[in-house]
C-alpha cells in the first residue's frame, strides 16, 4: 500500500491530470465531481425502501360534530399520542414518564399547552419571529387539562409526568381547549402510566334557551352560558363555567345534559387503547404502612383532636401547636430511633389531622372554628380606601384580606391577544396577586404563575358579566387584587372587592356580584369506594379546603350565577351533590351581597377634585392630525408638561388625568390646539396678537381671531388699550356675539365682577358648561351628547336691546347659522338680494372642532321664516280695516302657518327693507317678501302696515305631514320633554347629513322612540328645514275633482315597485291639475311597501274632495294636491348628464384633431423622404 501511493505521488509531478484520475475522480469538463466508475466498481445500491407507518383511527359523533381519535402516525416515541380532529382543527397531546424512582411526596404532574402561529399560517408578530413565553391563554387551557387527569392518578404514584398538547392546525371555528383535554385523556390510555381514566370533556352553550353541544365559536359569542364539564363514566371530575347570570335550575339543567354527552367520548378511548395500547407498567407507589400509621396516629390524635376542638386558635396559632405536636411526635420516634417513621412523619400526621376534622364533621357537623355548616364567616366592607384612585376597596371574610384598585384607560389601552380563537383585544383585565406575605412566608416573585393567573381569571368572568357593554362605556378597565392576607376563599373575595372598586370608581353596574367557595366531606366505604355519608360546606376555611374533597367556587347576582369554577380531590363527585351544593352557595351568596350593599348600593360620581380623570372628546380627522403634529410631537410635548396621558382613536381623542386639575390644564392646551364649538357666553382663554386704537385682537379657540373692543376691557373707562393688555399676554375672554363684519366679539369685562358687587354666576355658569364633562365617568357617546348640548349656540344678536321672543324652545336654545361677511355677501347674490339691511338680526350659528367658520344647522325659527310667504300685489297701505289672520289689540287670534293659504289677506308690518323688495312681518313668526314691481311703490319705512296677499310659498314642502295623539298620559313630563329634546337635538345631524334619523331615549314607561324620514326629492337642506318644522296639518277643502284622483294615486303607487320605494305622478285635465307622491321608509321591503301604501290609498280617497290629502301609515306615505308641490330630483342628474356628453364631444374633437396633425406629420415625412431619394438618385446619375 505504501509503494502503490509513492508511486502517485511520483506520478503527480509528472502529470497532474493522471493523479486526478488515479484517485478516480472525474474530469472537470465532466460538469461534475465525484468518484468516476470502472468496470470492477459494484452495481448501485438499492433504492430505499417505503416505510409503512400503522396507523390506529376512531370516528364517533358527539353533538352536531364528527370526531377522529388517531395514533401511529405521528410522534412515535412518546409514551402515549394521539391526535384529535375536529373539522379542520387537530389537537396533538402526548405524555411521558420520569425514569427511575424519585423520593417525593407529591405528584409532579406538569400539563403544557401551546398554541404556535403556524396553526393558522401567520408568521409571529415579535422581534424574533418565534413564539415567547407561555401566553396567559395557554396556561388557562394547561390548567383545564391538568385539573381532570390529576385525581385520576392512582394513590402513592409521584412519578413526573408531561403531557404536551400543541395545536397543529385551526379553523377558528373551534376552541381547541377541550380537544385537548379529551387528547390528553386518549394518550394516557394508550400510554403504560397507570391511570383511572378515560374521561370525557364536552362545552355546552345557551343561546335563546336552547343548549347547544360543543358550539362555535361564533355560536359561543351568541350564547349567555359556556360551561365545560369533564366527568369519567358516572362521576363528574370538573366544572368551569362563564354565564350571563344564569339561574341555578337552569345551570343545573345544563350540567345533567353535559353528562351523557362527555360519556359518548369513553367508549372511542377504550377501543382505540385496546387496539394500539401498552400493558400498564407497575410502577413503584409510595405508600405507608399500616403498622407505621396505626404508631403515628396513637401518638399524635389525641393533642391533635385537642387542638381542633377549641375554635379561639387563629390559622397561625393552630399552625403553630400542630408544629409542636408533630415535634413532640418526632423527638418520641428518635428516641426509638424508628427511621422508617420519620421518613414519611409529616405525612402520616396529616393524614391523622385529616381523619379528625373529617370525622368531627361528619358526625358532630361542627367545624374547625366553630361555625355550623352553613355559616359565613364574620364580613368587614370598605368602598374608597383610597380616595386618590379611581376607585378601591377592602374586602374582608373571616381572616382573608383582599385590597382591589380600579384604573381606568383609553379604549385604545385594552390588551391584545394573541390566540388562535377569540377576540383579538381585551378590555376588561382582572389581576390577581398572591403575595407571599399574606401567609406570613418568604419567596421570590418572577412571572406568570399559573395558580394567580387561574384565580384572576375566575374573578374577571364573574364580574364581566355584569360590566355595561361596550358601546356604553367603551374604557379600559383594570382591577389589581393583592391578597393581604389568606385563609381561604380569596379569589372569591376578589370577586366581592372587585365589584365594591368597580362601584367606587363610578362604572355604572347592573348588580354587585359576590362569590362564596363551598366544601365537601364524605364518608367513604372503604370495601368499594361508594359515599356512605357527606356534608356540604359554605365558605370554607384554608385548612377545609386541604382536609377536604372540593372546592367548588361560585360567583353571581342576586338573578344567577356569573362564574363557576370546580376541583375536586377524589375520584370523581356524584353530580346530584354538586347540584345540591349549588342552592348552598346561592343562600351565602346573598349574605354576602346584603353586606356589599349596604357599604355602597350605587355608582359612585367623581366629585372630588384630586381624584383621576378620564374623558373622551370627538373631533375631525383634520383636527386630529393638527393636534398629533408632525411624528406625534405635539401630543408627546402636550403629555410631557402636564403628566397626562392621551390616546388618539378613530374621530377620538381620550384623555386620562391624575386629577382634575390636570384635566383642566390639558383640556385647555387642546382647545387652543384644535378649537371647540365657539358658545355665546362660553368664556375662552386666549392670547394678544397686536394692539389697536380701538381695541385688541386675540387668537384662541386653536388659531380662531376675535376683537376685544376697548369698551369690553373693563368696567371703568379706558383710555389706552395698552394700559390694559400688551402683545403676547394670555387672557380670559368671553365670546358675545358677531359683528355684521363676520368677526367674533369678545369681552374681558363680562368675565369681571360688576364695580362694588361680589363675583358670582358668571365665571361659575360658563366654567359648568366648559368642564362638566370631566366630573363622571360618562360613556362615549354620553360624553359627546353632552358636548353636542353644550355647543348648541344661541343667538349672536347684533343689538343688545333685540327681542328674543320668537324663539320657539326657551329652553333649549335653537342652533343658528355663523357666516363671515363674505358667505353672507354669496348667500345674498346666490337669493338675488342685496346686501343693504337696516333692521333684522342675522342669524348666526356654530363653528365645528377643527373647522373654520362654516353654516350650520337651520333653527326652528329659521324654519319658520322659510314658512314664509311670497306676496305680491295689491299692495297698499293699513288704513285701520282688519283682515284675516292680523292680530289686533282686541285679542284676536295672530297668524300662524296652518292658517296661511295661497290667496289670504293679511295686513302685515315692514320688518326690513331690501334692495329689491320688503321683508314683511306677517305675525306669529312668519316673515313674507315682496318683490318690488318695476314701476311701482319703494318708499317705505320700517313699521309700516301694509295689505298684503299671499301669493305663493317659498317652499311649500315645508309642512307636516300629520299628528295624531294618543288620549293616555306620560308620568313624568319632565323627564318627557327632556327626552323629546335630546332625540331631536341628535336627530338634527342625521336628517341633514342623511335625510333619515331614528332615536330613541328615557326608560319605560315613558321611553320614546321618535322616527323621521324625507322624501327622496327633498334636497338635504329642505330636509333640514322640513324637520325644524314641527306643526299641525289643518286645511281648508274644495270640491270637483275626484274623477282624476285614484288615476294619479295608482300611477305614483305603481312607481315605487321599479323607484326604490319612491314615485310620483301628476295629471291635467280640463283646466284641473293633481299632483300626487308616494314613498316607503328605507326600513321596508318591496311586498310590504306595496300593502302599506295600498292601505294609504283606501285611507287618502276619504279626504275626497278636499284639494289635499294625506296619508302617513306606519312605513309609508302618501300624499295629493292641486298645487305643484314636487321637486324634480333628476334635474341634477340631468345636469350631470349634459355636462357628460359635452365633455365627451370635447374630448373626441381633440382626439380626431390630434389623430389627423399625426397622420399628417407622417404623411408629410414620408414625402418628404421621397423627394430626398429622388433627388439622390438624380444627382449620382
Amino acid at each position: 500500500m505504501a509503494m502503490s501511493w509513492l508511486a502517485i505521488k511520483a506520478r503527480t509531478k509528472a502529470n497532474p491530470l493522471l493523479t486526478w484520475r488515479a484517485l478516480r475522480f472525474r474530469t472537470i469538463c465532466s460538469g461534475r465531481l465525484g468518484f468516476a466508475t470502472s468496470e470492477s466498481d459494484p452495481p448501485d445500491p438499492p433504492v430505499a425502501g417505503t416505510k409503512f407507518l400503522e396507523t390506529f383511527k376512531e370516528e364517533f359523533e358527539v353533538g352536531s360534530q364528527v370526531i377522529s381519535l388517531e395514533t401511529g402516525k405521528i410522534a412515535r416515541f412518546a409514551n402515549g399520542a394521539v391526535v384529535l380532529g375536529m373539522e379542520q382543527t387537530k389537537v396533538l397531546s402526548t405524555v411521558a414518564a420520569g425514569k427511575g424512582d424519585a423520593v417525593r411526596d407529591f405528584l409532579p404532574l406538569t400539563v403544557d399547552y401551546q398554541e404556535k402561529q403556524f396553526a393558522q399560517g401567520v408568521i409571529p408578530n415579535t422581534f424574533m419571529r418565534r413564539e415567547g413565553a407561555p401566553k396567559e391563554r395557554e396556561l388557562l387551557c394547561g390548567r383545564i387539562i391538568d385539573r381532570p387527569i390529576r385525581p385520576l392518578f392512582p394513590a402513592g404514584f409521584y412519578h413526573e409526568i408531561q403531557v404536551i398538547a400543541s395545536v397543529l392546525s385551526s379553523d377558528g371555528k373551534q376552541d381547541p381547549d377541550v380537544m385537548a383535554a379529551n387528547a390528553t385523556s386518549a394518550a394516557l390510555m394508550l400510554s403504560d402510566i397507570p391511570w383511572g381514566g378515560p374521561i370525557g370533556v364536552v362545552r355546552i352553550g345557551r343561546i335563546c334557551g336552547q343548549f347547544i353541544v360543543n358550539p362555535t365559536m361564533d355560536e359561543l359569542s351568541l350564547s349567555d352560558l359556556n360551561l365545560v364539564y369533564a366527568c369519567t363514566r358516572d362521576k363528574t371530575l370538573m366544572i368551569d363555567v362563564q354565564a350571563r347570570e344564569i339561574s341555578e335550575k337552569d345551570l343545573e339543567a345544563g350540567l345533567r345534559l353535559a353528562h351523557p354527552e362527555a360519556v359518548k367520548y369513553l367508549e372511542p378511548q377504550i377501543r382505540l387503547a385496546a387496539r394500539a395500547g401498552k400493558q400498564k407498567k407497575e410502577y413503584t407507589l409510595s405508600m405507608v404502612s399500616k403498622e407505621t400509621f396505626e404508631k403515628v396516629r396513637n401518638m399524635a390524635e389525641a393533642p391533635i383532636e385537642a387542638v381542633f376542638t377549641d375554635p379561639s386558635y387563629g390559622k397561625f396559632e393552630r399552625g403553630e401547636a400542630l408544629e409542636k405536636i408533630t415535634e413532640d411526635v418526632k423527638s418520641a420516634l428518635e428516641e426509638e430511633c424508628d427511621e422508617q417513621s420519620l421518613k414519611v412523619l409529616p405525612k402520616v400526621v396529616d393524614a391523622v389531622r385529616k381523619q379528625v376534622v373529617r370525622k368531627k364533621i361528619i358526625s358532630e357537623g361542627s367545624r374547625v372554628d366553630g361555625r355550623h355548616l352553613d355559616e359565613v364567616r364574620p364580613i368587614y366592607c370598605e368602598a374608597g380606601y383610597l380616595p386618590i384612585l379611581h376607585g378601591s376597596a377592602i374586602f374582608n371574610r373571616g381572616d382573608t384580606q383582599v385590597l382591589c384598585t380600579v384604573t381606568l384607560g383609553a379604549p385604545q389601552e385594552a390588551q391584545r391577544l394573541d390566540s388562535l380563537v377569540g377576540p383579538p383585544t381585551k378590555r376588561f383585565m382582572l389581576h390577581y396577586s398572591f403575595p407571599p406575605f399574606s401567609i406570613n412566608e418568604i419567596g421570590k416573585r418572577a412571572g406568570l404563575n399559573r395558580r394567580e393567573v387561574g384565580h384572576g381569571t375566575l374573578a374577571e368572568k364573574a364580574l364581566l358579566a355584569v360590566l355595561p357593554p361596550e358601546d356604553d362605556f367603551p374604557y379600559t378597565v383594570r382591577i389589581n387584587s393583592e391578597v393581604m392576607a389568606s385563609d381561604g376563599s380569596t379569589s372569591m373575595a376578589t370577586v366581592c372587592g372587585g365589584s365594591m372598586a368597580l362601584m367606587d370608581a363610578g362604572i355604572p353596574l347592573r348588580e354587585h356580584v359576590a362569590g362564596v367557595s363551598v366544601g365537601l366531606v364524605t364518608d367513604v366505604d372503604p370495601a368499594n369506594g361508594e359515599i356512605r355519608d357527606y356534608r356540604i360546606l359554605t365558605d370554607i376555611l384554608g385548612l377545609e379546603d386541604h382536609l377536604g374533597d372540593m372546592d367548588f367556587k361560585i360567583a353571581g347576582t342576586r338573578n344567577g350565577v356569573t362564574a363557576i369554577q370546580l376541583d375536586i380531590k377524589p375520584a370523581g363527585i356524584p353530580l346530584d351533590i354538586i347540584c345540591e351544593s349549588l342552592e348552598s352557595a346561592r343562600k351565602g351568596r346573598l349574605q354576602i351581597l346584603d353586606h356589599m350593599e349596604r357599604e355602597i348600593r350605587a355608582p359612585r360620581t367623581q366629585a372630588d377634585r384630586n381624584s383621576p380623570r378620564l374623558v373622551t372628546l370627538k373631533f375631525g380627522n383634520d383636527a386630529i392630525r393638527r393636534f398629533i403634529g408632525p411624528l406625534g410631537a405635539l401630543k408627546r410635548k402636550i403629555e410631557d408638561e402636564t403628566g397626562a396621558r392621551i390616546s388618539v382613536g378613530d374621530g377620538t381623542i381620550t384623555i386620562v388625568a391624575k386629577n382634575q386639575a390636570v384635566m383642566e390644564k390639558v383640556q385647555d392646551k387642546v382647545d387652543f390646539t384644535i378649537g371647540r364649538e365657539i358658545v355665546v357666553g362660553g368664556i375662552y382663554k386666549g392670547i394678544v396678537t397686536s394692539v389697536k386704537e380701538y381695541g385688541a385682537f386675540v387668537e384662541f379657540n386653536g388659531g380662531q381671531e376675535g376683537l376685544l373692543h376697548i369698551s369690553e376691557l373693563s368696567h371703568e373707562p379706558v383710555s389706552r388699550v395698552s394700559d390694559v393688555v400688551s402683545v403676547g399676554q394670555q387672557i380670559s375672554l368671553m365670546c358675545i356675539g358677531q359683528d355684521v363684519r363676520g368677526n367674533i366679539k369678545l369681552s374681558h369685562k363680562a368675565i369681571l365682577p360688576q364695580p362694588g358687587s361680589e363675583k358670582k354666576n358668571i365665571v361659575q355658569q360658563s366654567a359648568s358648561v366648559k368642564k362638566e364633562a370631566s366630573n363622571v365617568w360618562a360613556p362615549l357617546e354620553d360624553v359627546s351628547n353632552e358636548e353636542q348640548q353644550k355647543s348648541t349656540l344661541k343667538e349672536l344678536p347684533l343689538r343688545e336691546n333685540e327681542d328674543t321672543t320668537a324663539i320657539p324652545y326657551a329652553s333649549s336654545p335653537p342652533a343658528v347659522v355663523i357666516r363671515s361677511a363674505e358667505e353672507c355677501d354669496e348667500a345674498e347674490k346666490s337669493d338675488g338680494l342685496a346686501k343693504t339691511s337696516k333692521s333684522s338680526p342675522k342669524q348666526m350659528g356654530s363653528l365645528k372642532r377643527g373647522n373654520k367658520l362654516k353654516k350650520g344647522q337651520p333653527s326652528d325659527d329659521m324654519a319658520r321664516s322659510t314658512l314664509s310667504s311670497i306676496l305680491s300685489e295689491p299692495l297698499s297701505r293699513a288704513a285701520g280695516e282688519k283682515e284675516s289672520g292680523s292680530e289686533d289689540a282686541d285679542g284676536e287670534t295672530p297668524m300662524t302657518p296652518q292658517k296661511l293659504k295661497i290667496g289670504t289677506k293679511v295686513t302685515a308690518k315692514v320688518y326690513q327693507l331690501r334692495a329689491r323688495g320688503l321683508v314683511l312681518d306677517l305675525g306669529g313668526g312668519i316673515r313674507g317678501m315682496y318683490k318690488f314691481e318695476p314701476n311701482g311703490e319703494k318708499d317705505f319705512n320700517v313699521g309700516d302696515e301694509l295689505h298684503v296677499q299671499c301669493s305663493s310659498f317659498t317652499n311649500p314642502r315645508l309642512d307636516i305631514v300629520a299628528r295624531s295623539c294618543e288620549e293616555s298620559h306620560v308620568q313624568n313630563v319632565g323627564n318627557y320633554s327632556k327626552d323629546y329634546e335630546a332625540i331631536m337635538t341628535q336627530m338634527r345631524y342625521d336628517m341633514l347629513l342623511e335625510k333619515f334619523a331614528y332615536g330613541e331615549s328615557g326608560e319605560p314607561p315613558d321611553k320614546l322612540f321618535v322616527l323621521s324620514q324625507c322624501m327622496d326629492d327633498l334636497s338635504q337642506q329642505e330636509c333640514a328645514e322640513c324637520f325644524a318644522k314641527r306643526c299641525s296639518d289643518d286645511m281648508e277643502v274644495d270640491q270637483g275633482f275626484d274623477t282624476l284622483l285614484r288615476d294619479v294615486l295608482q300611477k305614483a303607487v305603481r312607481q315605487t315597485q321599479v323607484k326604490e320605494g319612491f314615485g310620483t305622478a301628476s295629471v291635467s285635465k280640463n283646466g284641473t291639475k293633481i299632483h300626487s307622491m308616494a314613498q316607503c321608509w328605507n326600513t321596508l321591503d318591496q311586498q310590504m311597501c306595496s300593502d302599506c301604501l295600498k292601505n294609504a290609498l283606501n285611507s287618502v280617497l276619504d279626504c275626497v274632495p278636499s284639494d289635499e290629502g294625506r296619508a302617513l301609515k306606519a312605513g309609508c306615505f302618501l300624499r295629493y294636491s292641486t298645487y305643484e308641490f314636487l321637486n324634480d330630483p333628476g334635474d341634477e342628474d340631468s345636469n350631470r348628464f349634459d355636462a357628460a356628453i359635452t365633455l365627451f364631444y370635447l374630448f373626441s374633437v381633440v382626439a380626431i384633431g390630434t389623430v389627423a396633425v399625426a397622420v399628417g406629420l407622417c404623411l408629410g415625412k414620408m414625402t418628404y423622404g421621397v423627394m430626398n431619394n429622388s433627388d439622390s438618385e438624380y444627382k449620382r446619375g
